[in-house]
């Protein structure tokens, strides 16, 4: 049986003994606590030492010597956790602190430690630890399971503690709902408003409680939309009724995503605001497709466009001569519709008509799909297909690099996953 604790470490003196993988797992927890933590060992890994260096920690390169347990010229210990490889160092290291009354973690023997460590995880400032008769692996089931539940609001994080007030703007990723991120899942999970966009992944809404006001602030291409200022009235308006209110939406809500409008909105109103970064598929698009957006001697550059008015329009605020001279990598979003306003501004201002292009259609999604060509044909290309919105625009040399590496996709996200995995190859 053991007695569980929260051990409040913040400037506090900890000595871990080894440096390889176990102390490199333990020692940024023991950091991320506050504990001053003192490193005995001959070598460490890449990580503890650049830690070393940021001078995050204390290194001592040497084996372990009686007494730097409870020696006269150590401090005052609060904790040690034994990490070595060798059975005989790890014995003595515990047995000197427990001569001192110090509880020890011995990381090659659960059964001669007086402390264990448990699996634990943080989500939504709920610590959790679980001890399962010392076993690990069993001990992390339970604690990832405990976390996710946390997490996407399977266990409800708002029982015994104060409401959530206010607005998050979440950016939900490229459309996957397993792409959004852990804390967006999390501020999602406690909403009492959901204000929600066409391309966010929707599927998510499904696990909230009924209660739940959703309000749809969808904007379909060239069809129904809900105007900005209505959006951002519905967001204050709720706000201001003491609800918590998720803004919740496709790709990252600051990039093309009119984040910064909605953030003003709040600020002017007095309400404040949380914003968790999404996976724009900006970047997303590319890699779902197995396109590197850069790679080594080929692409240093990533220029991120929104064409939702086509180059030459008075409002257009792209320098598409600039873009075409760069060279560098070229990602379009919302460009479907003007596909050959945008390859033929690019050619006219210098580009080769033969730039490899490609066009991924609902990237990560199941109907993903990619269509190639050049710059002089992926505008009938992508016609011919019926490629429609969403879809992204990836111009550039790094196209032809996955064509060659052989890692360029044109069907769906299982595809990718199967690669991913090592299971099947394209």
């Amino acid at each position: 049986m053991t007695y569980l604790l929260g051990l409040r470490l913040h400037d506090r003196d900890v000595l871990v003994i080894g440096g390889g993988h176990v102390a490199q797992r333990r020692v940024p927890v023991l950091l991320n606590a506050g504990a001053r933590v003192t490193l005995v060992a001959p070598a460490i890994s890449a990580a503890l030492e650049d830690l070393a260096s940021a001078g995050r920690l204390t290194w001592i390169p040497r084996a372990y010597a009686p007494g730097d347990v409870a020696g006269p010229a150590a401090p005052a210990y609060w904790l040690v956790h034994s990490a070595t490889d060798d059975p005989a160092v790890n014995a003595a290291v515990a047995e000197e602190a427990e001569a001192a009354r110090i509880w020890c973690v011995r990381a090659d023997d659960r059964h001669a430690s007086s402390a264990w460590t448990p699996a634990s995880g943080t989500e939504g400032g709920i610590t959790v630890g679980v001890v399962a008769s010392g076993d690990p692996l069993r001990s992390a089931g339970l604690r990832d399971a405990i976390v996710e539940g946390l997490a996407d609001g399977t266990l409800d994080a708002r029982r015994g503690r104060e409401r959530l007030t206010g607005v998050a703007l979440v950016g939900g990723g490229p459309g996957d709902p397993g792409l959004i991120t852990v804390r967006g899942r999390q501020l999602l999970s406690q909403a009492d408003v959901v204000v929600v966009d066409r391309l966010a992944p929707t599927s998510l809404l499904d696990r909230l409680p009924a209660e739940v006001e959703i309000v749809d602030a969808a904007k379909i291409p060239y069809g129904r939309s809900m105007a900005q200022e209505e959006i951002n009235r519905v967001i204050v308006d709720r706000a201001r009724q003491g609800k918590f209110v998720v803004r919740l939406k496709g790709g990252d809500s600051f990039l093309f995503g009119r984040g910064g409008e909605e953030a003003a909105a709040c600020a002017r109103a007095g309400i404040p605001v949380i914003a968790v970064p999404g996976v724009t598929s900006a970047l997303a698009a590319p890699a779902a497709a197995g396109i590197p957006a850069t790679h080594r001697g080929v692409a240093q550059d990533v220029h991120i466009i929104s064409a939702h008015v086509a180059p030459g329009d008075p409002r257009s605020t792209v320098d598409w001569e600039g873009v075409a001279r760069a060279g560098g990598t070229v990602v379009v979003l919302m460009g479907v519709e003007r596909l050959s306003a945008i390859t033929d501004a690019l050619i006219a201002h210098g580009r080769s008509p033969d730039t490899p292009v490609a066009v991924v259609q609902e990237a990560t999604l199941p109907g993903q799909r990619t269509v190639t060509g050049t710059l002089a044909t992926i505008a009938t290309s992508v016609a011919t297909a019926g490629v429609r919105p969403p879809a992204v625009v990836i111009i550039g040399e790094v196209v032809q690099t996955a064509r060659e590496l052989d890692i360029l996709h044109t069907g769906t996200q299982f595809e990718t996953h199967r690669l991913a995995t090592g299971r099947d190859l394209l």
